[in-house]
């Protein structure tokens, strides 16, 4: 499938019964102090044979909490109503918002875009192509989002809070990945980051790190990596990140990502187009600290960005010793022992 229909249209309806895929719709917003931040997820699991299943996913990381509140409802109902970008069980995603909920996570937001559709990949061609497996698009880079979040008794106020929207399907994870999304830069508020950054097996082989995205600073838009851009350099851990990418116009990005471990989950994550292979083990902090440096070719000065809480850092991988709790998704006292 290519970009014959809408970035943020359902591909999972479309998909053939012998078919194994996956696609997640994920809203992630931070308060404007940077004491909290939420990440949502609206995720369908498609096994070959086998119907289409919906899991919501809810994450609150306050600054004050020893853990991030966690919680993931599976095995749900999956459809896409007309305008709405995917309905799982009572919980939808759409045009007009988001709302639903997760366990005892309950969420009624609405969202206005600061920022145009960030197609990741630099060609609509390579959306039809089978590599890379995973297809990425963020449908607001960048949006303020109002409503409101509760957790059990707790109610918690989203007014003005800034924020994303992002889009993702194909027919298995990358070996390895990481998604960075920066906002709230205290040098220039409408400054944004969203990069996508993966390695792939071919033939056995792991090939090395592909970056893919889009830096907005001082008001202007400008593509990140590609798929065949060489120089793209990542040094990873599952609490800190140092990257140097390449930016359209001969410029170079290098970033710092520090994830507190109090506000960093760990899930286990499946490939339901190969349900019997490894899984991956994935950490995020929504609630990251990041330093941004763009150095562009002609300029002494080199534009900072810096925000104490307003990142995101993903890491998607194979091992299990990284140190992170994994969370299990359900509430403290269920009894619920449904696998991962």
């Amino acid at each position: 499938m290519g970009l014959s229909v809408s970035p943020t249209d359902a591909r999972f309806i479309d998909a053939a019964t012998g078919a194994g895929m996956y696609e997640s719709w994920y809203a992630r917003v931070v308060s404007p102090d940077g004491k909290l931040a939420i990440w949502i997820r609206y995720t369908i699991d498609k096994i070959p044979g086998q119907e289409a299943t919906g899991t919501t996913w809810f994450t609150l990381f306050d600054e004050e909490a020893e853990r991030p509140v966690a919680r993931r409802q599976v095995g749900q109902s999956a459809s896409a109503p007309v305008n709405t970008w995917v309905r799982i069980g009572d919980s939808t995603i759409g045009p007009a918002g988001l709302q639903g909920e997760c366990f005892e996570g309950k969420w009624q937001l609405s969202f206005e875009p600061r920022a145009p559709i960030l197609f990741h990949l630099p060609r609509p061609r390579f959306y039809g192509l089978p590599l890379p497996k995973t297809k990425p698009i963020s449908p607001v880079p960048l949006g303020d989002f109002n409503g409101t979040v509760s957790i059990g008794d707790r109610e918690i106020k989203v007014d003005g809070w800034r924020g994303m929207i992002g889009h993702n399907w194909g027919t298995e994870h990358a070996d390895r990945w990481i998604w960075l999304h920066g906002s709230s830069f205290v040098e220039d508020s409408e400054a944004w980051i969203d990069i996508v950054i993966g390695r792939i097996l071919v033939a056995g082989k792991l090939l090395p790190w592909v970056a893919n995205g889009a830096i907005n600073a001082g008001g202007r838009i400008k593509r990140i990596g590609g798929v065949f851009a060489p120089g793209v350099d990542v040094t990873e851990a599952p609490l800190r990140l140092e990257a140097g990418i390449p930016v359209a116009g001969k410029s170079y990005l290098e970033l710092e990502i520090d994830s507190p471990p109090n506000l960093t989950v760990g899930w286990q994550y499946g490939d339901p187009a190969d349900p019997e292979a490894e899984s991956h083990q994935v950490v995020n902090c929504s609630a990251a600290r990041m330093t941004a440096r763009l150095t562009m070719p002609g300029h002494h000065n080199v534009t900072l960005l810096t925000t104490s809480r307003g990142a995101v850092y993903e890491l998607g991988m194979r091992e299990t010793g990284h140190g992170i709790p994994i969370s299990s998704g359900y509430p403290p006292e269920s009894s619920d022992t449904a696998s991962e």
